[in-house]
């Protein structure tokens, strides 16, 4: 951990990796509750393989993959969602269908593109180490993006979430919000594409925010929390995986991983507990009663 310290100041590309995580913590703790609740996460997958397909079309017409994903991302989401309203019965087959789509169409791009794309493969496995300055500020910008939506939007939100049948009966339009919901969770995606690439992404969306609701149950403490956890997490990893030469985006999401199992199984056993204590304490009063 000090030679990580030591080189943290020493080192821009370290400082810019943290900076990466600090900001990607932030998408995935806000829009992760969102996924965790309404148990989306199979959605937010769809999303996340899709978008390389965005990536390799905008590489080979020789614009940004990061603009290209971002595009793909969006439509990605509105499509799925459309799909999951208008033919729910069939909604993992076709969710499924555009998954595999969207990563063949990008195969397709890549092969034709001239030249070995290194940054495409990076956005595929991850590499927090390689993200440029301005992929920051576009971090930024995505985060203030997403801030801003939620603030605006959170009762709405909470609404579809919850319970949409009674928004409806709210007069909430909960088609228009619940798409909404579906484009900033894809342009979280495009966040955590940076840090862990787009095949861990699923990862590092969900296990912040199902830790954090182990612990508290306001959607509110629940994406302060998941933010939190996620920021420890990725730069925990990021320090892990810098002495042994690991790749980060990797460590980040098995640290998650073993996070989330240690935290699952210790409120398990606080509530066995619990539990016990209170049969035990039933008793005895009923026992004295008598």
């Amino acid at each position: 951990m000090s030679e990580f310290i030591t080189a943290l100041t020493e080192y821009t590309f370290l400082q810019s990796a943290l900076i990466a995580g600090l900001l990607a913590s932030i998408g995935c703790g806000v829009m992760g509750t969102y996924v965790v609740v309404k148990r989306i996460a199979f959605i937010a997958g769809g999303i996340a393989h899709s978008v390389l397909g965005g990536m390799g079309a905008a590489v080979y017409y020789g614009y940004d993959p990061l603009i290209g994903a971002l595009v793909a991302a969006i439509i990605s989401a509105l499509l799925i969602g459309w799909v999951r309203l208008q033919w729910r019965a069939q909604e993992d087959t076709l969710i499924g269908a555009l998954w595999a789509i969207g990563m063949a169409i990008g195969i397709l791009f890549i092969s034709k593109t001239p030249g070995y794309q290194t940054d495409l493969m990076s956005f595929l496995f991850g590499n927090i180490l390689l993200v440029p300055q301005s992929s920051l500020w576009f971090m930024a910008t995505l985060d203030i993006a997403l801030l801003a939506f939620v603030t605006a939007y959170h009762r709405q939100f909470l609404a579809v979430v919850f319970d949409e049948e009674f928004a409806r009966l709210r007069g909430i339009p909960v088609t228009l919000f619940y798409l909404l919901l579906l484009v900033l969770v894809a342009v979280t995606v495009v966040l955590l594409i940076q840090v862990v690439g787009l095949i861990l992404v699923l990862a590092l969306l969900t296990l912040p925010a199902a830790v954090a609701g182990h612990y508290v149950h306001s959607i509110g403490r629940m994406m302060l929390l998941a933010t939190l956890v996620g920021g420890i997490i990725s730069v925990s990893g990021l320090a892990l995986s810098y002495g042994p030469d690991l790749p980060a985006g990797p460590t980040i999401i098995l640290l998650a991983g073993a996070i989330y199992v240690i935290s699952a199984l210790s409120t398990r056993a606080i509530y066995r507990r619990r539990a016990r204590v209170a049969i035990t304490s039933a008793k005895k009063d009923g026992s004295g009663n008598g």
